[in-house]
């Protein structure tokens, strides 16, 4: 009586999640999806010819950014069907994990977080899902096509019914976020963020500044110089695992890209924010998400479009705003191009005071410092 009066007690305490599963069987668990999720992104058969992956306009070598020498030099990815282009740059992946889901900030009057420049992908689960679905990126009719080509594939067939069991192939929309929980899973590694830059051993003692890298960052998180550090920090100076961005969507004036818009075909205006479903309010045009400086001097070409070459260009363009010496655009020689909206640029924020060409050049010595370790090589180039 004692002994099934146990048992019965045992089965609802399972039941009701009194006992925690075993550890083990959940870190092996969850390395086997990051395992999975890693061969997905390196997977050409996600993309319609089986000629693009995720890995082809993220490139792990190269900071996870398109390097591919194409007529579009970076500024936008060429399309698996080899002659379409997107109308954005494609981001660093790096770090992209600790953006929170999109919402709206109540207290800061913000929308903060999500994925892609406008935050339409809620999490990085909901971003993996986008680009083998778009017709100028990967190509893929529908998701039932994909899913067919992962369910033909012993390796994900195994992999894919081990997690989730065979009922996983009985329903689409299970299959694809069980493919794009994956890529998350493994985008979510320290692969994608190991905090090993200059920077990051700097603050463990490991790095001592220069004398222009000391002044870079004492310029870069002073609000009576330069304002950068507004948005671009979440946690504080001198604190470790700093992104570099808060998360918000600002106008900075950047100016369109001709050339690739032209590549692009792209007819309208680049909305911004507003290209976001969730998003109607045209207060928001033109507002693109703050990307990480993380990788920052390794990332070019820069802003949404790609429109700037060089790191320098960035910097002077900020300064433009507070320095009527600072009129002229470097890489072209003429003045800088009219903002693509020109009523909402963030004013407050890219108030400061006009740079020198030493403070510039401090500047960029120290975004340089926040290169990862694996991609120092990348800034001899």
């Amino acid at each position: 009586m004692k002994r099934t009066l146990l048992l019965s007690t045992l089965g609802v305490l399972l039941l009701q999640g009194c006992f925690s599963p075993d550890p083990q069987q959940l870190q092996k668990r969850q390395k086997q999806k990051e395992l999975l999720g890693k061969t997905l992104f390196f997977d050409k058969s996600l993309s319609q010819n089986q000629t693009q992956s995720c890995a082809t306009c993220h490139d792990p070598q190269h900071a996870f950014i398109d390097p591919r020498d194409t007529e579009a030099s970076g500024m936008v990815s060429l399309g698996d069907d080899g002659h379409s282009f997107g109308t954005r740059n494609a981001p660093t992946a790096t770090y992209a994990m600790f953006s929170p889901a999109f919402h709206f900030d109540e207290q800061k009057q913000h929308y903060l977080g999500g994925q892609f420049y406008d935050g339409r992908a809620a999490t990085l689960a909901d971003q993996a899902g986008g680009p083998p679905l778009n017709p100028v990126e990967m190509g893929m009719g529908s998701t039932t096509e994909l899913i067919e080509r992962l369910k033909n594939n012993p390796y994900y067939r195994s992999e894919l019914t081990a997690l989730y069991g065979d009922s996983i192939w009985e329903n689409g929309k299970k299959a694809y976020a069980a493919l794009t929980g994956a890529i998350a899973a493994f985008e979510k590694t320290e692969t994608f963020a190991p905090f090993d830059s200059k920077y990051d051993r700097y603050l463990r003692g490991e790095y001592e500044l220069s004398a222009l890298e000391d002044l870079g960052k004492a310029l870069f998180f002073s609000n009576d110089n330069t304002n950068c550090s507004t948005c671009h920090m979440r946690k504080g100076e001198d604190r470790a695992y700093e992104t570099f961005t808060n998360y918000e969507y600002h106008n900075i004036g950047t100016p369109a890209n001709t050339l690739a818009a032209k590549l692009a075909k792209q007819t309208g205006k680049d909305r911004g924010l507003l290209e976001n479903p969730a998003v109607t309010d045209k207060a928001h045009a033109g507002k693109i998400k703050v990307p990480t400086l993380r990788n920052v001097a390794v990332t070019a070409p820069y802003m949404h479009n790609g429109v700037f070459k060089e790191l320098e260009t960035v910097i002077r363009f900020y300064d433009h705003y507070n320095n009527p010496e600072a009129a002229v655009n470097p890489e072209t020689g003429k003045k800088w191009k009219e903002p693509i909206f020109a009523a909402t640029i963030s004013k407050e924020e890219l108030k400061a005071r006009k740079l020198t060409d030493r403070k510039i050049k401090a500047l960029v010595a120290f975004l340089k410092l926040l290169t990862d370790r694996r991609y120092e090589h990348l800034l001899e180039r």
